[in-house]
């Protein structure tokens, strides 16, 4: 691990000497290169599975923004599609499963996906943008946290309430259980072999935890994203590896998540950031939290906001400045640009007592 970059120094909660910026969603429909590139190629998950495609699209906004970290282009549903699920997508519509899980016959049928066999196509473009962004930019390597992903092998695609899986909780805790447990096996087999791949951190993106109760969240959501934590934090290879967890409307369990033993915590546009960092930011770094909204303000009010951001953090290592959520596909990419400098500009002021500290210490000054 190349301990130098800043994205991985500020995940470990080391000195450095400005605030790293990456954002979620950020090679997608929002660039006119990636929408020709998809238009080229014919659909998303064709993009996917073409390794050289997709570490194009991964660096597409290195190539725009002074990013500090590029996150590999794929999907969360990947592993249930190696599963045998039938993943597709539907125009305008979203995902959806030609074969979705109802039942304990259906969950035993259900195999562990080989990483390399079966998601290969992810392995190499890791493989591909790790080689092209060198001792430049670290690799962001991801999956889905279990009880999101299971949202939609048991609805079959997107839902808002979750009626199918939810049912399944309750009348059949045993059988989603049974489900939550393959998929946790294969997510910590996946991104294993991400990191095998040359990725230098990982992130869970649990975009449907909020939807759970407190006890249910727990139960059915948190738990198995520790599993994850624990198995790539028992292995030599992988226990140096930053793990970043991120639940979607889920401030009210930081301290439950940082008890995870994770590296960081992606934090949305609802929480305070500064409450987050008096709870758990000497556990944790902290990832976030700018609404995704304000990439439609001019770029004078971006500004604004993203100094709000910052001041909000205060002073001192362990953030990582992040949109609350995914950057929308009709956002002005000046608007973004005009978010990264402003955090390339104001950020530094926050750092400047911790690094002469840190070089002083170091005999560098």
């Amino acid at each position: 691990m190349n301990s130098s970059f800043r994205f991985i120094r500020a995940l470990k909660r080391q000195p450095v000497d400005s605030t790293p910026v990456w954002f979620m969603r950020q090679a997608g429909r929002y660039l006119p290169e990636y929408r020709a590139m998809r238009e080229r190629v014919g659909g998303f998950l064709g993009m996917c599975q073409n390794p050289e495609i997709a570490a194009e699209i991964t660096l597409q906004p290195l190539k725009r923004f002074p990013l500090d970290a590029a996150i590999i282009f794929s999907d969360i549903l990947t592993i249930p599609d190696a599963m045998g699920l039938g993943l597709y997508f539907a125009t305008h519509e979203g995902p959806h499963f030609q074969n979705p899980i109802r039942d304990a016959k259906a969950v035993a049928k259900l195999p562990i996906p080989c990483p390399e066999a079966d998601l290969g196509y992810v392995m190499d473009a890791v493989r591909l943008t790790v080689k092209e962004c060198g001792d430049k930019t670290p690799v962001i390597g991801f999956c889905g946290s279990p009880w999101t992903v299971a949202t939609y092998m048991v609805e079959g695609q997107g839902s808002r309430t979750f009626s199918i899986i939810k049912a399944m909780m309750m009348n059949e805790p045993l059988v989603l259980k049974g489900l939550l447990q393959k998929v946790t096996q294969a997510s910590c087999q996946y991104l294993e072999a991400q990191i095998q791949a040359g990725v230098e951190a990982v992130m869970v993106f649990d975009t449907w935890g909020g939807a759970l109760s407190g006890a249910a969240y727990h139960e059915f959501s948190l738990h198995y994203m520790q599993e994850i934590v624990r198995y790539l934090k028992a292995k030599t290879l992988t226990q140096s590896i930053p793990i970043i967890l991120f639940t979607k409307q889920g401030g009210q369990w930081l301290e439950s998540i940082a008890d995870t033993g994770c590296d960081a915590i992606g934090i949305d546009w609802t929480q305070d950031l500064a409450n987050a960092k008096a709870r758990v930011g000497r556990q944790v770094a902290l990832q976030g939290n700018l609404d995704p909204t304000v990439l439609y303000a001019r770029p004078d009010i971006i500004q604004r906001e993203v100094q709000g951001v910052l001041a909000n953090y205060g002073y001192g290592s362990g953030h990582i400045f992040n949109l609350g959520h995914g950057i929308f596909p009709d956002v002005n990419p000046e608007h973004v640009a005009a978010m990264i400098e402003a955090v390339k500009k104001y950020s530094p002021r926050y750092h400047q007592a911790e690094m002469i500290k840190d070089n002083a210490q170091n005999g560098t000054v």
